[in-house]
């Protein structure tokens, strides 16, 4: 079994799959089971997180660039609006996480900030400006239909 998940995940996967329907728990890789798992969850975070950072990122460059505006920022703000709704609408344990995540996520949205703009990410403010109820609200900010 073990081999199989070093070298054929795919075919791995499957046969967990079948073992399991098949309820042969003495056949089941418990081992690699239980990492693959946690590993699911931590992916569920990791989304939020990045979602996030997208989202915090065209706020910031909504906010500190209004003369470069455009439908394509405003676009991306709803669109990660409603996915990260989504994520935490399927996932509800995410929502403590959710408050704890909004630093780290600032982090990569000043990343992106660097990356997409002339800004210095070192001049804007050191923590994120935004609570996690602006940041998912769809009337935030207020000139956000400007465009």
């Amino acid at each position: 079994m073990t081999n199989l998940y070093a070298t054929d995940f795919y075919a791995w996967t499957k046969e967990q799959v079948d073992f399991l329907r098949e309820k042969k728990l003495d056949y089941l890789d418990f081992t690699n089971l239980i990492e693959e798992i946690e590993s699911l969850g931590k992916q569920q975070q990791q989304e939020l997180k990045n979602r996030l950072g997208i989202l915090i990122g065209h706020l910031l460059k909504w906010q500190y660039q209004s003369n470069r505006r455009s439908r394509s920022w405003k676009y991306t703000i709803q669109e990660q609006r409603l996915q990260i709704i989504d994520l935490i609408e399927q996932n509800p344990s995410l929502k403590p996480y959710q408050e704890e995540v909004i630093s780290k996520a600032y982090q990569l949205g000043l990343l992106l900030i660097g990356r997409e703009t002339p800004i210095n990410p070192k001049t804007l403010p050191s923590q994120c400006p935004y609570n996690f109820e602006q940041i998912i609200d769809i009337s935030f900010p207020d000139d956000l239909e400007s465009i």
